[in-house]
């Protein structure tokens, strides 16, 4: 990671435990248990007290409980600017929605780069809050997803379920 990260923590959530962690302006990770493209050393003192962590915290158990439709806590992800870029717009798919990776490659005005959108998506550093779970294969398939398909296919259901339904939605 290339930018300092000031406090982490660890939060219990019903997909199993997540290791949060903060720089001085935001969260920059929130990687569940034996994730992919996770480092199981994080370089930041353990303050599980951290106004960000304990917001972080908050949102989450308010997000499972299904009282949160959006998270609020700042978020500080490092990455590339491309990274930056795929996870700002994926950002702007509302729950209840999905996306494909050539989509997305078209709204960044890139539509050939399917492929490099789709590592963008796997390196995302901040699992549920920036939802790469919300994106699917051209054909609608559930495709690979860091935290495993079983978190994935967890967090589509309990998106969809009420009171998350969206009412204009045909039934």
């Amino acid at each position: 990671m290339n930018k300092r990260l000031v406090a982490q923590g660890r939060i219990d959530t019903p997909l199993g435990p997540l290791t949060l962690a903060a720089t001085a302006h935001g969260l920059a990770l929130a990687w569940f248990d034996h994730q992919a493209h996770r480092s199981d050393e994080v370089a930041a003192p353990l303050q599980p007290g951290h106004e960000l962590l304990v917001r972080a915290g908050r949102e989450f158990d308010e997000y499972f409980a299904g009282r949160r439709r959006e998270f609020g806590v700042p978020l500080d992800p490092a990455g590339t600017d491309f990274q930056q870029r795929v996870w700002q717009a994926l950002l702007q798919i509302p729950m209840g929605r999905l996306s494909t990776y050539g989509e997305i490659a078209r709204q960044l005005g890139q539509p050939a780069a399917a492929r490099a959108v789709g590592a963008a998506v796997g390196r995302n550093p901040i699992a549920v809050i920036v939802p790469c779970h919300r994106v699917v294969g051209r054909d609608g398939s559930l495709t690979g997803y860091a935290a495993g398909l079983p978190r994935k296919q967890a967090l589509l259901l309990h998106e969809a379920a009420p009171p998350f339904m969206d009412p204009g939605a045909p039934a």
